[in-house]
């Protein structure tokens, strides 16, 4: 693990090391290997470049083509760290625009891409119900 990964690992402990969710996520990735780290990764790289080329064609967050790669980014969260309500995926999503590591993340791919994003699985939460 990078010095950067474990600063962010050392954050997520201090802010939700309480909750179910980063308890499940510990628990889980203490499992992975080397080869499903690479799998997870190339999976959130697709899912992101997904977002991204949505947006480059201007399709509505809200329209089925976000809403399904935002369902598809909440499904990898469920599989690889915790249960994922739509609901709270929608808590993260405004994490996504809040804090600026995240904003400059997904900014840094495309302008505009974090709060496309949010918008994205927060339609998807309205579309899909939980």
């Amino acid at each position: 693990m990078s010095e950067i990964e474990h600063a962010y690992a050392a954050e997520a402990e201090a802010r939700w090391g309480h909750t179910d969710a980063h308890r499940e996520s510990s628990r889980r990735a203490k499992s992975y290997s080397k080869a499903d780290r690479d799998e997870i990764r190339a999976e959130l790289e697709d899912i992101e470049r997904a977002f991204a080329d949505a947006l480059s064609a201007e399709t509505p967050p809200d329209g089925e083509r976000a809403t399904d790669v935002a369902e598809e980014a909440r499904l990898h969260i469920d599989r690889w760290y915790y249960p994922c309500s739509r609901d709270m995926h929608a808590a993260l999503a405004e994490m996504y625009t809040a804090d600026e590591r995240f904003r400059a993340h997904y900014d840094d791919r495309v302008d505009g891409l974090a709060a496309y994003v949010s918008e994205a699985i927060r339609a998807n939460r309205e579309r899909r119900g939980d």
